[in-house]
């Protein structure tokens, strides 16, 4: 089986997760697939296969060497984010994009363009998996789920690369910020690891956002309209207000580089209650910090303006996780190994801060180093999302170049 029919394999399965849920994981439909990456990992001859509970699957590639090498680990999430349709998936492949408009759906006239989507004319030339424009594709994470165990078929397949012992796994509900709680770091046993879960061909990532999220809880008092001087207070229109008191200007929409944000993710709203969800992002910790001061300040000052009509403005922040780049900085050769194996397999290096997070930062954390390399989706999260079958390729190529490098890494 190559890159390509593994891929497109697991995009058969829905692996949606929710935020909505306390399972774990969040969806029972991401176990299907838990259970066919175990069955799949055991027919390619991988050692010490199992899957928890909980979905986490773990696996061995022993080493072929004499002596003691690092052990390096390799991880990926299932999951699909909740944004967009995971269901009924159907792939396309356009060879040898021209760099013109892809027609996703003749029907529906969903059509995607270099002009909004520029990233397109990178990959003029390349064979591109897209969408129908109805689903996501589910290269996040997907791709990097065919590549890490593609990877782990060509060192089974070419004795002559010699390796160390070499862990993957792959794990549910990264889209929902839980991928890491229940991964286990001690079994996993490695000295430090990759998430193959970044963007473009050559994007190598040790920094990411701290993050948090914020649950607003606004009560009101709801009167009947035609008896309500006086004594109405609309929840819905406490909402608005605390909303426009952010300030406009730290908007995902407004902002890139190292720019933080306020993003309103959901909104639940009716005349006696309303709820708000956000999501609080920055790369710099006291930023971080100052962020989430504001939007409890914010609280508290609704709740100094409307108490005495009734009214109760309560805010829950939660942190998710912090940017790894503090753990990485000392532990730099891990950086350094990746940059190698990049040039040796003809890929200029783009390290850039993620605008997001990994399963990688949380686990940074934990214990272990785990920076995140590309896996090649682009426009992840929606229907216009494609993945690059030669990009595809060439992670795959880092990830067994990698393995051979840490090899011959003294520690």
């Amino acid at each position: 089986m190559d890159i390509i029919e593994r891929f497109l394999n697991y995009t058969k399965y829905d692996t949606q997760s929710s935020e909505e849920s306390e399972s774990v994981p969040s969806t029972p439909k991401q176990l299907v697939f838990a259970r066919y990456l175990k069955d799949e990992l055991e027919r390619e001859g991988l050692d010490d296969v199992e899957m928890d509970d909980k979905g986490y699957v773990y696996a061995t590639l022993p080493s072929n060497i004499k002596g003691e090498a690092p052990v390096v680990g390799f991880i990926s999430h299932y999951d699909t984010s909740p944004d967009c349709s995971g269901a009924d998936i159907k792939p396309r492949i356009v060879r040898q994009y021209d760099g013109g408009e892809v027609v996703l759906s003749d029907e529906d006239q969903i059509v995607m363009s270099p002009q909004r989507f520029p990233e397109l004319l990178q990959h003029v030339g390349e064979d591109l998996i897209v969408t129908d424009g109805h689903t996501l594709l589910g290269a996040d994470d997907k791709a990097g789920i065919a590549e890490i165990v593609q990877a782990m078929v060509y060192l089974k397949g070419h004795k002559e690369i010699k390796h160390g012992k070499i862990r993957v796994a792959f794990n549910p509900d990264e889209e929902i910020g839980m991928g890491a709680h229940h991964f286990d770091v001690e079994k996993f046993g490695c000295d430090w690891a990759y998430t193959m879960d970044g963007g473009d061909v050559g994007e190598l990532e040790f920094e990411n956002f701290n993050a948090a999220s914020a649950k607003i809880t606004i009560k009101g008092v709801s009167v009947h309209p035609g008896y309500a001087k006086d004594k109405l207070v609309n929840a819905s229109l406490l909402a608005a207000e605390f909303i426009a008191m952010l300030p406009a200007d730290e908007r995902p929409e407004t902002t890139e580089g190292y720019q933080g944000f306020f993003h309103l993710t959901g909104l639940q709203s009716q005349t006696e209650q309303a709820r708000l969800s956000y999501i609080i992002r920055d790369h710099d910790r006291e930023r971080f910090e100052a962020r989430k001061r504001l939007i409890i300040l914010l609280a508290e000052k609704m709740n100094a303006k409307y108490s005495e009509r009734g009214c109760s403005v309560v805010c829950e922040v939660k942190d998710q996780y912090y940017n790894m780049k503090e753990k990485i900085d000392p532990q730099m050769h891990v950086i350094d190994l990746v940059l190698r194996a990049m040039q040796e397999c003809g890929v200029a290096p783009k390290v850039k801060p993620i605008r997001g997070g990994t399963d990688g930062a949380q686990l940074s954390f934990r214990g272990l180093p785990c920076p995140n390399i590309f896996a090649g989706g682009i426009n992840f999260h929606g229907p216009y999302e494609f993945v690059s079958i030669q990009t595809m390729e060439k992670a795959m190529q880092v990830v067994v170049k990698i393995c051979e490098l840490t090899a011959a890494y003294n520690k």
